[in-house]
């Protein structure tokens, strides 16, 4: 692994790091990027959980996301006033963009043989979980980032892309698909 520490501000642009093993320059912009992926690399993580429903396809979900942004920070940088809100909105395109790509069937004309050992997901029986992964893209989104993440109403419109009453429905919207949900749930059988 290559430490890095500051380099001195040099004439031709190249204010970054300087890695001692290999002496190599990296402009300021990419050390930037990977502070930010250190900082909040788990809060992002946690978000991509909340949104796909399991932690794998979050973890590739922020990566491709990372991938994408890294190439162009100092763009999103001078462009965006919240880069945090900037790389939580473009997870939620990706995640949505996903989610309509894959939702479409696949015919095919022999089935794939099962696989032996799947790995049970914790939450896979949790009912708030369940009832999570079961609302639109959008709304989930509105859920996490309000309740999960804790943001205002503003904030989530900010990072969405939305205006704040789009907020407020998707919120009031979701909050009612989940709270049918739950009392589905808890009903007694029978009844």
């Amino acid at each position: 692994m290559t430490a890095f520490v500051p380099a001195v501000a040099r004439g031709d642009g190249w204010a970054g790091t300087v890695g001692r093993e290999r002496g190599s320059v990296v402009p300021g912009d990419l050390a930037d990027f990977e502070e930010f992926v250190q900082a909040t690399l788990p809060g992002l993580l946690r978000y991509g959980h909340a949104l796909t429903g399991n932690p794998h396809d979050a973890a590739d979900l922020v990566q491709t996301v990372l991938e994408k942004i890294g190439s162009r920070w100092g763009q999103v940088l001078r462009k965006t006033g919240d880069p945090l809100a900037y790389v939580r909105r473009s997870m939620t395109n990706a995640h949505i963009s996903r989610w309509r790509r894959h939702r479409r069937e696949n015919l095919v004309a022999e089935l794939p043989e099962p696989n032996p050992h799947t790995p049970a997901d914790p939450f896979e029986h949790e009912p708030l979980w369940r009832a999570l992964r079961e609302l639109p893209p959008r709304q989930r989104a509105v859920i996490v980032l309000r309740y999960y993440e804790g943001l205002s109403e503003v904030e989530i419109a900010d990072a969405l892309g939305v205006s704040p009453g789009t907020v407020k429905s998707q919120a009031s919207k979701a909050i009612a698909s989940l709270r049918g949900r739950l009392r589905d749930d808890r009903a007694p059988e029978g009844r």
